[in-house]
């Protein structure tokens, strides 16, 4: 009897690690970080993208390059299986282009006139599945958020920045803000799993209005210590972004969008620990 008794503990505990190792929490990372301009130069080009704990390529989150700078993201090209060598360079790097992009936003080369800017703020979300054209939600554990950066600091010369941020995917909120590097600031990395997310927190308590907009919305958040909101395109661009003081007794702000086209748009509120989308209409 006692001989049975410690097997079926010993199968008990094996059947408990397996079901956490196997677990898939829903939710959305959200990884936010700001480009400072180096140099004089105003282009740039740059690649996001998710890797699990043994360095496997699991999902592009966005890529931004053009014909002529397709070989300026080696480590991308290696990662998203890139196959092609870029007709630019000296021949020894993939094509970026032709990397894994399912799903991932992705546009030409950065300027000073494009939407973002090669230099300002970008906001980079990832809903926990794999880049492919049937998403498969990926087990918890262990993940790495990757940008990967090219600018040219003189015509001769050209500088490269690739570097990865650790978070843990699973029924946690977790947040962390890593230090800045090369010109990469401002970052902040969440996983927010969707049963704790916003939406079902603190429904009742966020109204956005009007909707639809003719140019202004207003968000009004009671008893929440929201501390910024963004407002993002269709595109998954940053058009504006907000921080707010979380001890304010403020409960309402007011976001001007008259300068921006007509279309679909989504409000990001945040919190410090956590964050919910709302979608807008601008209808001038």
């Amino acid at each position: 009897m006692k001989t049975k008794v410690i097997s079926f503990a010993i199968f008990a505990v094996v059947l408990f690690v397996t079901a956490n190792l196997s677990a898939q929490t829903a939710g959305t990372m959200t990884f936010n970080f700001t480009t400072v301009q180096q140099g004089t130069k105003t282009k740039q080009v740059n690649a996001v993208w998710i890797e699990n704990a043994s360095g496997t390529f699991i999902k592009t989150n966005l890529l931004y390059i053009g014909d002529s700078t397709s070989d300026h993201l080696p480590q991308f090209s290696l990662k998203s299986g890139a196959n092609g060598t870029a007709t630019n360079g000296n021949g020894a790097v993939q094509d970026a282009s032709t990397g894994n992009t399912i799903n991932a936003i992705t546009g030409a080369t950065r300027t000073s006139s494009t939407a973002p800017l090669a230099w300002g703020p970008y906001s980079v979300s990832w809903d926990g599945k794999t880049g492919a054209a049937t998403p498969v939600l990926v087990t918890d554990g262990s993940y790495k958020v990757w940008v990967e950066m090219a600018w040219n600091d003189n015509p001769d010369l050209h500088d490269f920045i690739n570097t990865g941020y650790s978070f843990t995917k699973g029924a946690s909120i977790t947040t962390t803000n890593p230090s800045n590097i090369g010109p990469l600031t401002s970052i902040t990395l969440t996983w927010t799993p969707s049963a704790l997310s916003l939406d079902s927190v603190y429904k009742t308590k966020i109204a956005i209005y009007p909707n639809p907009s003719n140019g202004i919305i207003n968000v009004q958040y009671n008893d929440i210590p929201v501390s910024k909101i963004d407002v993002v395109n269709v595109l998954g661009q940053v058009v504006k972004s907000i921080k707010l003081d979380a001890s304010s007794s403020e409960t309402t702000e007011s976001i001007d969008l008259s300068g921006n086209a007509n279309g679909l748009y989504i409000i990001n509120v945040s919190t410090n620990e956590t964050s919910s989308s709302y979608k807008v209409l601008l209808d001038k």
